[in-house]
């Protein structure tokens, strides 16, 4: 589904020049969670908008489903740290946003808008306004605007870093129920050890700036998972132990820059 080959992202900056990625090569099948953690500033971001279209690479090339990623498709979704809704819509005008943008009929994509509501929750809430809401089910309406066209590849960058830990943990659980019901293709960046190991298929480490793949660890545990006591505790243990290892490795001093990226 989505093919990273030899991909790389130079920055010029007053400074100079930055390399936040090099020599990136992955692939992610259909229907795949992928997760990517590392140090800040390793370019986790960075890769989610390379992959997004919203940057363009500086070597290598990017495929999603075999075309070559140029710019934004609408097959892509994004979802932000911030819920970044319009605080004038209602929640439900703030789910069909996408089939406003990319021309659809509203009328056939509201009632999907609706039963996305009621999947996550929030049946009910489609006349609210974002400000009646908490953080955590504005991060649903987020959620639900990003499925309603259908992406085959949803990208998300630290969409629950923002929330308190309780709530995190069940957007996590619900996120993770999402993903066994609809099958889709998820890349999803993360400071969370813990959120990675209960998500994904598979975790991207990156190495610090210039980002490069570390490790990629398969998290070979059943679902559903949790991070509470139940059958598979060990084999969470042992898959975030081995992760916070990697993630501990120190490299060579790399070349000065700006951070951010």
């Amino acid at each position: 589904m989505i093919q990273l080959s030899g991909v790389g992202r130079t920055f010029a900056g007053r400074s100079g020049t930055v390399e936040a990625l090099r020599g990136i090569d992955l692939s992610v099948t259909a229907g795949e969670f992928v997760a990517v953690v590392g140090r800040s500033g390793c370019g986790k971001s960075t890769l989610l908008r390379l992959i997004a279209g919203l940057l363009p690479t500086t070597a290598g090339e990017i495929t999603v489903g075999g075309e070559q990623v140029v710019k934004p498709r609408r097959d892509i979704a994004m979802l932000f740290q911030r819920p970044a809704l319009l605080p004038w819509r209602s929640v439900l005008d703030n789910v069909l946003l996408p089939a406003e943008i990319f021309g659809l009929r509203r009328r056939q994509h509201r009632a999907k808008a609706l039963e996305l509501l009621e999947m996550v929750g929030l049946a009910g809430f489609d006349k609210r306004l974002p400000h009646e809401l908490s953080g955590g089910m504005q991060q649903r309406v987020s959620l639900c605007r990003s499925l309603l066209a259908e992406p085959r590849v949803l990208l998300m960058d630290e969409p629950f870093s923002a929330l308190d830990a309780l709530t995190r943990e069940e957007l996590s659980v619900e996120l993770q129920r999402i993903h066994m019901e609809r099958a889709a293709t998820i890349v999803f960046v993360t400071h969370s050890i813990d959120e990675a190991v209960l998500l994904a298929d598979r975790v991207v480490v990156l190495s610090p700036r210039p980002g490069r793949i570390r490790k990629i660890v398969p998290i070979d545990i059943p679902r559903p998972r949790s991070l509470g006591r139940n059958a598979h505790t060990e084999d969470v243990a042992r898959c975030s132990a081995e992760l916070h290892e990697v993630l501990m490795e120190r490299d060579a001093p790399a070349t000065a820059g700006i951070g951010g990226y």
